[in-house]
């Protein structure tokens, strides 16, 4: 069974058994959590979710994302910024999806 959850503000296609990274979710690791924004749940699609539809997922653990180099200049002003940033995220396995 396959379904489209969204969280984060994105949007996921997943199946049971798929590990995903998705934004920083406020759960501990080796807990479970419900995505109920399910959009579409074997083959049903929503409006905009599928009503009575979760997707039942297990935090496997929580990082960061490989380093990203920000640099902003303006030419011939002398303006040079750099910053480097690296984006939280949470690896979920899916459990189970039910309709």
């Amino acid at each position: 069974m396959k379904a489209v959850i969204e969280t984060g503000g994105k949007q996921y296609y997943v199946e049971e058994g798929q590990e995903i990274y998705v934004e920083k979710l406020d759960v501990e690791a080796g807990k479970n959590i419900v995505f109920d924004h399910v959009m579409m749940a074997n083959g049903m699609v929503g409006t905009p979710y599928v009503n009575n539809a979760k997707v039942t997922g297990e935090v496997l653990k929580h990082g960061k994302q490989k380093k990203i180099t920000v640099y902003k200049y303006k030419p011939k002003k002398k303006y040079r910024r750099k910053q480097g940033h690296r984006q939280p995220y949470t690896k979920v396995v899916i459990k189970k999806i039910e309709v």
